[in-house]
């Protein structure tokens, strides 16, 4: 399916009916769009399934559909509370990918019109609790391609601004590259109607505060995340793919990022990086084979710790002890001194 994350189909989506899959989730990581890393992050692909389990199945608490099923164990589906152990297989629903055709280098959305149910919604929805420097909001907003009343403020934003109300953007999904896009354009590009935008802003907020107030709650801040969704069999929105995690999420600590970001800022010193950033320049499509260098292994040191940061933000995330860490603020500070 991807560099980090892969699909296993057991029933395929047809028509009107969802299908089933299970995604697995990897040790593998990715920094810079580069794909698959040299190393593997041990016990993270597990970390993430269980943390996003958790999330998915307090969000069903709250009465809001997800396409989430369960952990795998022992060929079962499970909840979190009958797991024996912690495994990295999340059983799904499987909605119909409908790709836009490309007329004229347009996509052309106009298939959308037409369906009615079982189908990812091709775009992102992103929150912003913060807007850090070098944010695209800044970009878009000189140049005209965003307003201030469309992201809901009345003054110019500064960087490193926390904001009183969580901004919401969308983009596309399903394009080459991703491409923001205006409410209005969203609402056509898919086929919505005007309720049914306000109902995925409703529960993307709702998503927001819950992921704020569990990560608040284990001293993090939740600067800014993404949520997919789809239409079930009676067109009802269901959130899909997974959330709340460090790979979905822009989580901090004393401003630290806590993420693979920590892997990101050891690469960024590196021969590889700079080579791989003049590539880009040069051919913003096949950039990668311009590089000749081949990224380098992490620290060994550095590698465990970003390991036991994805194991200790599942087990305070999640409230329970699924692997053997020390506490997750000890671990960060420990990464502060070796960045």
């Amino acid at each position: 399916m991807g560099s980090v994350k892969d699909l296993v189909v057991l029933k395929k989506p047809e028509g009107g009916r969802t299908g089933i899959g299970r995604f697995i989730f990897s040790d593998r990581y990715s920094v810079f769009d580069w794909g698959e890393m040299p190393d593997h992050i041990k016990n993270k692909g597990t970390a993430l399934c269980i943390i996003g389990a958790c999330l998915f199945e307090k969000l069903e608490e709250m009465g809001i559909k997800t396409h989430y099923l369960g952990v795998v164990e022992d060929a079962k589906s499970k909840r979190l509370s009958e797991l024996k152990e912690p495994g990295n297989g999340m059983e799904i629903k499987l909605l119909r990918v409908i790709k836009p055709e490309i007329k004229e280098n347009v996509y052309d959305y106009s298939v959308y019109q037409n369906e009615r149910s079982n189908f990812l919604v091709p775009l992102e929805v992103i929150y912003r609790n913060s807007l850090p420097e070098g944010s695209s909001v800044f970009k878009r907003l000189k140049e005209a391609s965003l307003k201030l009343e469309d992201i809901g403020l009345d003054e110019m934003p500064w960087p490193g601004q926390k904001l009183e109300n969580p901004i919401l953007d969308v983009s596309t999904k399903l394009e080459a590259t991703d491409r923001y896009v205006t409410w209005e354009e969203a609402k056509n590009i898919a086929g919505l109607a005007d309720d049914e935008v306000k109902e995925i802003k409703r529960i993307t907020l709702l998503v927001n505060e819950l992921i704020t107030r569990e990560a608040r709650r284990v001293g993090l801040v939740n600067e800014d995340g993404k949520i997919e969704l789809g239409f079930d069999e009676d067109r009802n929105l269901m959130l899909v793919d997974v959330l709340g995690t460090p790979d979905e999420c822009r989580f901090t600590f004393e401003d630290m990022p806590v993420s693979k970001e920590v892997a990101r800022i050891f690469y960024r010193n590196t021969d590889w990086c700079k080579e791989v950033e003049e590539a880009k320049k040069k051919d913003r499509v096949g950039w990668k084979k311009l590089v000749r260098a081949t990224p380098p292994s992490l620290p060994n040191r550095l590698e465990e710790l970003i390991s036991l940061l994805y194991q200790a933000c599942c087990n305070e995330i999640t409230r329970k002890r699924w692997f053997a860490t020390p506490p997750l603020k000890e671990i960060l500070l420990e990464i502060k001194e070796v960045l």
